[in-house]
């Protein structure tokens, strides 16, 4: 019973995981809910197509990175150097601790390859299964184990750490910090 539930997932049930995945590829809101419609649009234009007995969201998940690849190879050739335009980037200060490590795990992840960053977001952040991963990359459930422990390595790497264990020791420590400034500010 719970299987069939599962299956039987509306379109619009889907649309907060698909508005997740689609912020993996695109860095502005309004691109990403634009490759969200666009997705939806394909989906239910080609609903004849998709398969009874298969996961509507992996469907889904696939146009999207079809759809996704399809638009930066259009790109590429209609209006080259626009990714690289500096008024783009967002420029504000951190204000808090956790903040300034938010953004360092962000750009961590964005440096990344496109194929790591991917699986990681299916994996870490959405919880796909790594069955479902494979499916949606189109690529071996082998394949996506290795492209996430090397994205987990490379995240890592970016951040200086050698660990996960020092990136967990060194929060511990700034929070406990932050604790002791409070008290002392109290004084």
């Amino acid at each position: 019973m719970a299987n069939q539930e599962m299956d039987e997932v509306s379109i619009v049930d889907l649309i907060p995981a698909l508005r997740a995945f689609a912020r993996t590829f695109c860095r502005v809101p309004d691109d990403a809910d634009d490759l969200v419609q666009e997705t939806l649009t394909k989906g239910l234009a080609n609903i004849d197509r998709f398969e009874p007995g298969t996961r509507m969201k992996s469907w889904l998940f696939t146009i999207m990175r079809n759809t996704y690849y399809t638009r930066i190879k259009a790109a590429d050739r209609e209006r080259p150097g626009l990714l690289d335009c500096a008024s783009l980037i967002p420029v504000s200060e951190a204000t808090q601790e956790w903040s300034v490590q938010s953004k360092e795990v962000y750009g961590a992840v964005q440096k990344l390859p496109e194929h790591q960053r991917e699986v990681l977001m299916l994996i870490g952040v959405l919880g796909v299964s790594y069955e479902e991963t494979a499916e949606i990359c189109g690529c071996a459930v082998g394949t996506v184990k290795s492209r996430l422990n090397r994205a987990r390595a490379g995240v890592l790497e970016y951040l200086g750490e050698s660990s996960p264990q020092t990136l967990v020791e060194r929060r511990n420590h700034l929070s406990e910090a932050e604790g002791n400034f409070a008290v002392d500010r109290r004084r």
